[in-house]
């Protein structure tokens, strides 16, 4: 009952909405909160998001290959329960670490000096997970290798030719919904506090309004995990091939000669062969030397770098330009991306079906919608003020004494009217005086006493603040920023989002189009590793680095610094503009490059035309019978469905051979394009 190709998209589909959930929601929506618990940097946050795609890169063709030659099923369900070990890992961290700490009075000025300045052995050991957080997101690359190869070539060999798309449409269709119900529970599981299972919350003197607060990111790695454990099992169990695959599979072997065309006939490669190196090599010479095919694989890149960095960092940018809680900008990303993401990809597909467009207009498609992203970036250049913050971006106010003498501590400058309160620089607690301005910590604002049952926390006799006694209060969190972009910036930045996914899809089909049919699926599996390799892999990196730079006040751990507590929100905002700009005038360059250089590309333009003058010498059509058919085709099957199937079926088999089902298929809808 169970062996049915129903039963696997069922288990396939959860498998798909997990990994999208885990690797494009979870892990984006926390960055910020892991930071900011664990004594990290952006860039080192960045090497977190950049593990997954360096798993997939080595791990891809091993996995497709050898998986192609055995137990498809076995392969996958191994992957799914690579992913649950890899989501466990990433939680470890909130299990073995101290719980975290909340400085309640004792940052307080004390004017006598019974202060310890011993640093604690718990600071130097929290940076050090982050190599508990490369690991576990390493595994959920490893383990979601075969889930897009593997799973797709075992749907498409089970199923009859005209279910197959629907079947491989659903499954894609639970992997764009995943992100969308990560972004949407890491934010809700970030209104929970840390430690909620262990430390009472009625207790806390925070909520989460306060800069200091730490959410619950660890619980939708680990409920991620137990769910993926048990999906792994059912895949597990599935058989090679289900019933009725060997009809299937002979369908589509008559679909592909019934068409009275010319194929090419080769010999399969056996594995370890001479004749397979030769074959690899050969294939590589030709695809280096197709200047369209290596054009549109830059372009790829330069894209793949602005989505990665922006789907890294963008929760992060609005959090602290816009001064919003963790949570709340998790889910302003995620009503944006997810969208855009799934919205931008069919609209892509259904241009190019619509229009019937060959090579030359796909590639003016996506130039024609990267060339207004170019205004459409320029939004980086409204960023909110910084908020005022003594000894940071404006000197002290004058004190009560009227003193006007600074110091540089390292970090940030204070001022003679703390000097007798012995504060420390690691008791990071933001107050906000009553003259607007954030403070250090209570100790650096001089307060002395705090206030009894105030809700939020505030304190009296604050020496920093003001010469007048009713303005010496502070009130524990960051002063509130008066910018009223938010509205402006998040459609804009959705156009932005809109359009790069526009051009995606039909990028990838005029890639496949621009290559010989026998070469199809290598040119994408090369395409694949030199998007990833160039493009996805640094580009958190890269987008960490900058937003790094910007950072103008470290966390200070006994001299080393850790995360970063206030950024300077125009130059975090320019930032931001430049790797824009440069992106999209780069992915602007190659598609150009790529349409100029097309006439003198080995495309597989003339591969087709000859093939529909063997067609036309067999007698099998005119060439107005040629000319309908081949709009039907272009109608009933969408070249860029049937290409992405096919040359993942075909790198899944692991085996590459020049002629096969999809490719043939791949012949008929491309010979309607020019």
């Amino acid at each position: 009952v169970f062996r049915r190709p129903g039963w696997m998209l069922f288990w396939l589909c959860w498998a798909g909405a997990i990994q999208g959930m885990v690797v494009n929601g979870f892990v984006n929506v926390v960055i910020s909160t892991v930071e900011r618990r664990y004594d990290m940097s952006s860039t080192e946050s960045g090497i977190i998001a950049s593990s997954y795609d360096i798993a997939s890169v080595l791990c891809l063709i091993p996995v497709s290959y050898f998986g192609g030659l055995g137990c498809k099923p076995r392969y996958l369900g191994i992957g799914v329960f690579i992913m649950a070990i890899g989501s466990f890992v990433f939680s470890i961290p909130k299990f073995t670490a101290a719980e975290y700490e909340i400085i309640s009075s004792g940052d307080l000025c004390h004017l006598s000096n019974n202060r310890s300045t011993e640093c604690d052995n718990k600071i130097d050991s929290l940076s050090s997970y982050k190599w508990v957080f490369y690991l576990g997101q390493f595994l959920h690359g490893a383990g979601a290798a075969p889930l897009y190869t593997l799973g797709v070539t075992y749907l498409d060999e089970n199923l009859p030719l005209r279910s197959s798309s629907m079947y491989i449409g659903i499954f894609y269709a639970f992997a764009i919904v995943g992100p969308a119900i990560g972004y949407l529970l890491g934010g809700a599981f970030l209104n929970l506090y840390v430690d909620f299972d262990s430390v009472s919350t009625t207790s806390l003197s925070i909520n989460s309004l306060s800069p200091r607060w730490v959410g619950a990111w660890w619980m939708g790695f680990l409920w991620s995990g137990f769910f993926a454990l048990m999906i792994s099992l059912p895949i597990c169990g599935f058989p090679t091939s289900l019933p009725g695959s060997e009809k299937y599979k002979a369908e589509k072997e008559k679909e592909v000669y019934s068409s009275n065309t010319k194929t090419v006939t080769t010999t399969e490669i056996v594995p370890g062969s001479k004749g397979k190196l030769l074959h690899v090599w050969s294939a590589v010479k030709v695809l280096l030397t197709n200047p369209t095919f290596m054009f549109l694989n830059l372009a790829a890149a330069a894209e793949g770098n602005i989505l990665a960095g922006f789907a890294t960092f963008a929760p992060k940018f609005i959090e602290y330009q816009f001064a919003l809680q963790s949570s709340t900008a998790a889910m302003y990303i995620g009503y944006v991306a997810v969208p855009c993401g799934g919205g931008g990809t069919f609209l892509g597909g259904y241009l190019v079906k619509r229009f019937n467009l060959g090579i030359k207009g796909i590639i003016r498609l996506c130039l024609g919608v990267t060339l207004p992203c170019f205004a459409c970036v320029l939004i980086f250049l409204i960023n909110c003020e910084n908020v005022p913050f003594a000894g940071v971006n404006i000197p002290y106010p004058k004190a009560l004494n009227g003193s006007t003498k600074m110091e540089f501590l390292g970090i940030f400058m204070t001022d003679s009217c703390s000097d007798n309160c012995h504060c420390s620089t690691e008791d990071f607690n933001p107050v906000c005086g009553d003259n607007n301005v954030i403070y250090y910590s209570p100790c650096y604002a001089g307060c002395q006493n705090l206030i009894p049952d105030s809700n939020p926390q505030q304190y009296a006799n604050c020496s920093c603040i003001s010469t007048e006694p009713s303005g010496m209060h502070a009130t524990m969190g960051k002063c509130g920023a008066s910018c009223t972009y938010l509205p402006i910036f998040l459609p804009v930045f959705a156009i932005v989002m809109l359009l790069t996914f526009v051009a995606s899809m039909p990028a990838l089909t005029a890639t496949l189009r621009c290559v010989p049919q026998k070469e199809r699926s290598f040119a994408l599996g090369i395409q694949w590793i030199i998007a990833r390799c160039l493009g996805s892999i640094p580009g958190p990196i890269l987008f960490g680095k900058l937003i790094d730079i910007t950072c103008k006040l470290w966390q200070d751990s006994c001299g080393e610094n850790g995360s970063c507590f206030i950024y300077d929100n125009r130059s975090m905002s320019h930032n931001m503009l430049a790797v824009a700009l440069s992106g999209k005038f780069l992915s602007s360059l190659f598609f150009f490059l790529a349409l100029i250089f097309y006439k003198r590309s080995p495309c597989d333009e003339n591969s087709n035309s000859t093939t529909i003058d063997k067609t036309k010498q067999n007698g099998s059509s005119n060439h107005n019978g040629n000319k309908n058919s081949g709009d039907k085709r272009s109608k009933d099957d969408p070249p860029e469905d049937k290409s992405i199937a096919t040359s993942l079926n075909k790198l899944g088999n692991g085996d590459i051979k020049q002629n096969g089902n999809g490719l043939n298929q791949n012949g008929q809808n491309e010979s309607t394009d020019f």
